[in-house]
């Protein structure tokens, strides 16, 4: 008998999903452009405007969070979600326009690895690297320090940390639900969490993008955050290794 070719296997289950707060000029054509590659969920985070009807008329599943909550408890109830749906992966990126949805397809090949689809060739985690040097100086200058030292921390390279474009497959998904984070530092941990207990990580290159919007970061306290979430992960990092865990 002819030995026949193994069956190739189905492509991984992705979830898009957008955490959003007060993004109603903005969110509609995120979710269409997303649309057109995923099925997609936004996650309302306490929005005082019309984010989430704007949303569901463009096509997109809406969670509505109440009170806001933060980024990072936005990103887990749609990781929740997520699992609970049976994803192998979910795709986020944020709903002001910075993340360009027509390059939801190279996460997708990253994720997706070379073997047809095995989990055994999936990264936990696809992050979205962007280009440094098309940022706005000061932006550049934060982000290249900060880089800097949550490498050291991790005692890794990682080439872009608070990029919030990424694909997590569902292992990342639920070490993560565990977490106290509300905001941005969550997505820090993700990176460590991976690190720490030696999951692989893929990147890959996307479009340095600033729509002129209005931002919710606030310098002061995101500096203050940041440095607290480097000093977090560098303790994930060293306490996972100790004990060996994975």
């Amino acid at each position: 008998m002819t030995p026949q070719p193994p069956r190739p296997l189905d492509p991984p289950r992705v979830l898009a999903v957008i955490p959003a707060h007060d993004e109603a000029p903005r969110i509609a054509a995120v979710v269409r452009g997303a649309a057109a590659h995923l099925p997609v969920l936004v996650v309302d985070d306490g929005s005082a405007d019309d984010t989430a009807r704007v949303a569901r008329e463009a096509g997109g599943e809406v969670h509505e969070q109440r009170p806001n909550a933060g980024k990072g408890a936005a990103l887990r109830a749609g990781f929740r979600l997520a699992l609970e749906r049976g994803y192998d992966g979910a795709l986020t990126l944020d709903g002001d326009g910075q993340h360009d949805p027509a390059e939801i397809p190279a996460f997708l090949a990253a994720f997706g690895g070379h073997g047809g689809g095995a989990d055994a060739a999936r990264p936990d985690l696809v992050v979205g690297r962007r280009d440094f040097a098309r940022m706005p100086p000061t932006r550049r200058l934060a982000n290249t320090i900060g880089g800097r030292a949550f490498s050291w921390a991790v005692g890794a390279d990682v080439p872009d940390n608070q990029s919030g474009y990424r694909l997590a497959g569902r292992r990342l998904m639920e070490a993560s639900l565990a977490s106290a984070e509300r905001g941005f530092e969550f997505e820090v941990e993700m990176l460590a969490s991976c690190i720490a207990r030696g999951w692989p990580i893929a990147w890959v290159p996307i479009r340095t993008i600033y729509t002129g919007g209005p931002s919710h970061i606030r310098p002061v306290a995101h500096v203050r955050h940041f440095f607290r979430a480097v000093a977090a992960a560098r303790r994930t990092v060293r306490a996972t290794r100790r004990s060996g865990r994975r």
